[in-house]
């Protein structure tokens, strides 16, 4: 009975998968051919004209050559934040293998499907790359999994939720002051991609005002408000969409290299090869349902696949073959030893501690740079939030070993592991 289950789940699977062109439809061709022999401009693309930020500071004027989300790129990957990306787990933590993929590795394949998708559309790529390197700063080590520890902490101690997403909007904007454009911070913002849709609408956000008041709904009420976020941009939209397509095939050829799955395990029996599929097919379907609209969409057969292939990942990986289904419990105990040393370092204002020495120290040098300053003493609880989740995953490993020997993290065994790849 289960071998025909699930043969019949794997024909309807690839049934549906078949229907979804690998190409543009020659109609659609032309007409691009032809837009482009016209000269013709995308009246929904976000114009770097229309780019807005904070403050007027004469370093951030666009001009011919460093346009104003040309110049919010370079000042994401000059941040130390972009720079610890190398060392975030996507998924899989205490493995030391080269070819699982990094947090680093993520934004950039983000950003990549994001532009491809952009230029077809003839949107503005240099936004997108913006919010596709940027999205996933306020990321913190551990995944999703050191996310939820993160949360539940900071939850109880405060009644306030922790999403990376409005924490990535935090570090650009508040920790590290660069003053990026709004159009940039409200793609982070929304790019939540565990809220896929088939439709994606513009909220019609105009302003840093509605902005904060945004941030602070997802602060105050969680998921109720995290789950209507909408982008402002078609920009954010795709980088969005683009965020889900970057990992539901990237993450099964991590789940094989590691050994926790085998490539017959999925149900449309493609293994690691289902990336390359997702990634033209829906590149492929999106520009095709999407161009010359207000909106960016999908046809209902990818959507439909999207949501399947996403639901198989929870089951088979992050439910079960991740950190969450490994080592869930030693996790949550770290972070919240971690918070609980952190915020009493804080209170006791204990400067030889390491959150003032590696965290506030820095932050304070980074900031008198723009003639600002950290007020970290005004919420103790978001400043140990803040150093958390800026943490690297050995970084936390070391800091956590250190100050509680009593915390086993698993010995990362690396030359065998790559002796046995």
């Amino acid at each position: 009975m289960t071998a025909t289950l699930n043969d019949d789940t794997r024909a309807s699977v690839r049934a549906r998968m078949e229907s979804i062109p690998e190409a543009l439809s020659p109609e659609l061709v032309e007409r691009m051919r032809d837009d482009r022999a016209r000269g013709w401009s995308n009246p929904y693309r976000a114009s770097d004209g229309d780019a807005l930020r904070r403050e007027e500071r004469p370093g951030d004027i666009a001009s011919i050559w460093r346009p104003a989300y040309v110049r919010d790129v370079e000042k994401i990957i000059h941040t130390p934040a972009y720079n610890r990306y190398a060392g975030k787990t996507q998924v899989f933590s205490f493995r030391a293998n080269d070819d699982i993929s990094r947090r680093g590795l993520h934004v950039q394949l983000v950003a990549r499907i994001a532009r491809d998708i952009g230029f077809a559309l003839g949107l503005n790529c240099d936004l997108i790359e913006a919010i596709g390197l940027g999205h996933d700063l306020g990321h913190t080590p551990f995944g999703h999994a050191g996310e939820r520890c993160l949360n539940d902490v900071f939850h109880e101690h405060t009644g306030r939720w922790f999403f990376h997403n409005v924490h990535s909007v935090r570090v650009l904007d508040a920790l590290y002051g660069r003053n990026l454009t709004l159009q940039t911070l409200d793609g982070a913002l929304t790019h939540n991609g565990e809220y896929e849709q088939r439709v994606f609408e513009l909220s019609g956000l105009s302003s840093f005002e509605e902005l904060d008041r945004t941030i602070e709904a997802c602060y105050t009420s969680g998921d109720i408000a995290i789950g209507h976020l909408r982008p402002m941009t078609l920009e954010g939209c795709v980088v969005r969409i683009s965020d889900i397509i970057a990992y539901v095939g990237r993450d099964r050829q991590d789940a094989i290299a590691a050994g926790l799955l085998t490539d017959d395990a999925f149900e449309e029996g493609l293994g690691g090869a289902y990336n390359s599929w997702i990634l033209t097919h829906a590149s492929a379907d999106i520009i095709e349902h999407s161009y010359g609209k207000d909106r960016i969409e999908m046809s209902d057969a990818l959507f439909e696949e999207i949501r399947r292939a996403k639901a198989e990942n929870y089951a088979k990986i992050y439910r079960s073959s991740g950190i969450e289904g490994e080592r869930a419990e030693e996790l949550a105990r770290a972070f919240n030893l971690m918070y609980e040393r952190c915020l009493a370092d804080l209170k006791a204002h204990d400067e030889s501690s390491f959150i003032f020495r590696h965290h506030i120290a820095r932050i304070q040098e980074h900031l008198a740079y723009y003639d600002r300053a950290y007020r970290w003493e005004d919420d103790l609880d978001q400043t140990v939030v803040d150093y958390i989740a800026s943490m690297t995953d050995g970084y936390f490993t070391e800091l956590a070993t250190k100050l509680f020997p009593e915390i086993s993290f698993p010995a990362r065994t690396y030359i065998n592991q790559q002796a046995e790849r």
